[in-house]
C-alpha cells in the first residue's frame, strides 16, 4: 500500500509556473523532441548533461525532484529487467562469471545507457503530466491531430479517450489501496509466500477491481449520453488555447538543447 501512495502516474499537480501556464500543444511538442533526443545518448558526460536539464525543468515546474522521480516507480521492474537482459546477454570481454552466464564489460555499457535512457524517457514524459492538466493535455492533442481529421483519424475520440485514460488512473490506484485495506483488515496475507501464493491471494483485489472498474465506465457513458455528447462536431471550449510568443520561445528552446546536447555527445 505503501506503493500505491507514493504514485504519480497521470496526476497533475497545479503550481504557479512558467511551465504551467505554457500552452498545451507547446509542452507536447517539446517533451516529443527531448523523448527523441534521449534515445541518442550514449556518453556519460551526455548523460549527466540530461541529468542536469531535467532539473531545470523541474526548477522551473517547481516540482520537487522527489515527486518527478516517483513517475518511475511503476515501470522500475521494467527498467531493470531491461537492463538485467542487456547485462547477461550481451556478447564481449568477460569481467565476471555468474554459472553459465559470463557478465561482459560490453553488457555493462549497454545495460546502462539502455536503464539510463528508459529512465529519462518516463521521467519527461512525467513532467509533461505533472505540469499539463487531463483536459489542457487532451486539448492540445486534439488541436494537434485535428488536421488528420480530413483522412479519416478520429482526432476527438482519441483525445477523449486519452483525457478518460489519465484522469481514472489516480482514481483507480485509490479504489486498489481501499480494497487492500479492506482485504488486510479481514486477515487476508498478500505479502508471504512464494510468488504463486502471492499471486492467489491478489484474486480477491483483482475481482472487485475488475467490477469498480467497469461500474464505472457503465456510469460515465450514461453520463456522457444523458448530457447528449455525440462527438466533437460544434463543440467549443469554455477556455480557447492560444499559442503566444512564450510557446514558440519554449519550444525553440527545447528544439536547440536537444540539437546542443546531441553534437555535445557526438563530440565527446
Amino acid at each position: 500500500m505503501k506503493f500505491l501512495n507514493h504514485l504519480t502516474l497521470g496526476q497533475y499537480v497545479p503550481t504557479d509556473s512558467p511551465i504551467h501556464h505554457l500552452d498545451p500543444r507547446s509542452k507536447i511538442l517539446s517533451t516529443l523532441v527531448l523523448l527523441s533526443g534521449v534515445f541518442g545518448v550514449e556518453h556519460p558526460v551526455a548523460f549527466a548533461a540530461w541529468g542536469g536539464l531535467l532539473l531545470g525543468i523541474c526548477a522551473l515546474s517547481r516540482l520537487h525532484l522527489r515527486l518527478v522521480l516517483g513517475a518511475a516507480r511503476p515501470v522500475l521492474w521494467l527498467l531493470v529487467f531491461t537492463a538485467l537482459l542487456h547485462l547477461l546477454f550481451t556478447p564481449g570481454v568477460p569481467i565476471l562469471t555468474l554459472g553459465p552466464v559470463d557478465v561482459t564489460r560490453e553488457g555493462v555499457v549497454l545495460a546502462s545507457r539502455m536503464g539510463l535512457r528508459l529512465l529519462f524517457l518516463v521521467l519527461f514524459a512525467g513532467l509533461l503530466t505533472l505540469t499539463t492538466s487531463p483536459m489542457e493535455l487532451a486539448d492540445g492533442m486534439e488541436r494537434l491531430l485535428s488536421p488528420l481529421a480530413r483522412f479519416g483519424f478520429p482526432a476527438h475520440e482519441m483525445a477523449m479517450m486519452m483525457t478518460i485514460a489519465l484522469r481514472f488512473i489516480p482514481t483507480l490506484l485509490d479504489e486498489t489501496d481501499r480494497i487492500l485495506k479492506a482485504q488486510l483488515s479481514r486477515g487476508a496475507n498478500l505479502d508471504q509466500g512464494g510468488f504463486l501464493r502471492r499471486i492467489r491471494a491478489f484474486v480477491p483485489v483483482l475481482v472487485p477491481l475488475f467490477v469498480i472498474v467497469f461500474q464505472r465506465a457503465e456510469d460515465l457513458a450514461t453520463a456522457m449520453e444523458s448530457r447528449c455528447y455525440r462527438g466533437g462536431v460544434g463543440r467549443t471550449r469554455m477556455n480557447p488555447l492560444r499559442w503566444g510568443r512564450g510557446e514558440t520561445l519554449g519550444l525553440t528552446v527545447s528544439v536547440g538543447v536537444v540539437g546542443a546536447l546531441t553534437l555535445l555527445d557526438r563530440w565527446i
